[in-house]
């Protein structure tokens, strides 16, 4: 009896410990796991895709096949990963997700790389993506602030940014210069990635996104379009855009 005694008082104290730390940190025991989870993941499919985007660059990969690519990864986020989500082939179909855009950056990178000054737009694009990532979501996990009400403005903006685009790839098809309207385009886009990552790192502090599959998409995708657009933007001020 005694034992028993013992043991029940041991993980009442333990849970007891648990519901403190949370409290402290301002973040439940369920959010601090989704976040170590997504991290982890986001670490290893960002290396992943890094490799990835080497290869293509190694072969030269085409514009063609980079396209096809790009469709690829949009199948599988839109077709694939919604079934599988919930069990451990949603790891794989990330990895494969990340994989196809890395492949499809090698064609983008190489091009920046055969200017002047490319490699150094190249760095200052992955610095500046690595400075905005880290910044806004160490900014959250600090503030515990509650981002959820930008939903609505995000997605409407994000609505705007693709329709725009469209319309931006039917002029250039007709011959009409839309140099500034496209560099407009990668300006909004990098505003609209920053507000989805406060928006996405937000939503998994709070409890609101539990599933660190999903998460780690989410995020990835938010680095993926500010590292390509804020490439677009210090190519165009570097003179070879």
């Amino acid at each position: 009896m005694d034992d028993r005694r013992f043991d029940v008082r041991n993980s009442q104290g333990g849970a007891y410990a648990a519901s403190q730390a949370g409290r402290a940190t301002g973040i439940s025991a369920d959010a601090h796991r989704v976040l170590r989870n997504t991290y982890t993941l986001l670490a290893f499919t960002l290396l992943f895709s890094a490799v990835m985007a080497g290869v293509s660059m190694a072969i030269e990969m085409s514009r063609g096949v980079s396209l096809m690519c790009s469709l690829g990864a949009l199948a599988l986020i839109w077709l694939v990963l919604p079934r599988t989500a919930n069990s451990s082939a949603g790891i794989g179909v990330v990895f494969a997700f990340t994989g196809l855009l890395g492949l499809s950056l090698g064609p983008i990178l190489n091009h920046y790389l055969a200017m002047s000054n490319g490699g150094a737009v190249v760095m200052q694009a992955l610095g500046g993506t690595a400075v905005v990532f880290l910044g806004l979501s160490g900014y959250v996990l600090t503030t515990k602030k509650d981002f959820s009400f930008m939903g609505g403005m995000l997605m409407a903006g994000l609505l705007v940014v693709v329709i725009a685009a469209v319309g931006s790839l039917v002029a250039g098809l007709f011959g009409v210069d839309v140099s500034m309207f496209s560099l407009a385009i990668s300006a909004a886009i990098v505003l609209l990635m920053s507000g989805f990552i406060l928006y996405d790192t937000s939503r998994i502090v709070h409890g609101g996104e539990t599933n660190y599959i999903l998460a780690t998409t989410g995020l990835y995708l938010n680095i993926y379009n500010l590292f390509v657009s804020l490439l677009h933007i210090l190519g165009a001020f570097n003179g070879d855009d």
